[in-house]
């Protein structure tokens, strides 16, 4: 059963489990469970995704169930009216606060402008050995993108040499290794915490929160926090 934190006549938000896909793609070939099918199952109604997080991210994902909401949200999130807050498991110590500008570069190659601001919520350091150092470092970090390209918060966080714990595309693959070796951990550490919007057709302001997944929640008591 998925987990549904909002709910009204036209929009309706779960806490997607991390390593569900949002709906049927040809590139994943191995998943047999959708979000967007588990929902309709779930509460016997159509609904359709109005934003898209990734597979391994956990977190809120907003859904509609009719069209003029569906259209309108869409709208919202391409036009950063759409306020998103993510909790990310980072390596390294990262700065109280840093702004990140820096452009990505889309599939055909056409770089579009792409910014990050970051605040560390808590920091740690482990008694395990890796490479050239004898401790391991870690960060906790709340991401507030205010475009929103494609894996961004991922290649931001690896531009600044702070990737995401679990990320196999743009992280570190010693790190990677060593939580599947110490503690079977396989999920990257990116949460979708909060989104904040005006309600596309009531026009309220609207706030859903999301908690974290056991797997997050799990190497945030190994970090001690």
């Amino acid at each position: 059963m998925l987990e549904i934190i909002y709910r009204d006549e036209h929009l309706i938000a779960i806490n997607k489990p991390h390593g569900l896909l949002v709906h049927r793609s040809s590139i994943a070939a191995d998943a047999s469970e959708f979000a967007l099918q588990l929902l309709r199952d779930q509460i016997g109604m159509k609904v359709n995704p109005v934003h898209r997080i990734d597979r391994k991210t956990g977190g809120i994902l907003l859904f509609a169930f009719n069209k003029e909401a569906e259209i309108a949200m869409q709208k919202a999130f391409m036009e950063n009216q759409v306020s998103k807050k993510y909790l990310a498991i980072v390596r390294g110590h990262t700065p109280n606060t840093e702004d990140i500008d820096y452009p990505l570069r889309k599939e055909n190659g056409t770089l579009q402008d792409a910014f990050t601001t970051y605040t560390t919520l808590k920091r740690a350091e482990l008694d395990i050995a890796l490479g050239k150092h004898s401790t391991s470092r870690y960060s906790l970090v709340e991401a507030v993108p205010t475009t929103g390209r494609m894996h961004q918060l991922r290649k931001h966080l690896s531009h600044i040499f702070h990737p995401i714990i679990g990320d196999r595309t743009h992280g570190c693959n010693k790190q990677n290794k060593l939580f599947l070796e110490q503690w079977e951990m396989t999920t990257m550490l990116l949460h979708a915490s909060e989104l904040m919007f005006k309600h596309p057709v009531g026009g309220e302001e609207i706030k859903i929160e999301a908690n974290l997944q056991p797997e997050f929640k799990r190497v945030m008591e190994i970090m001690g926090w």
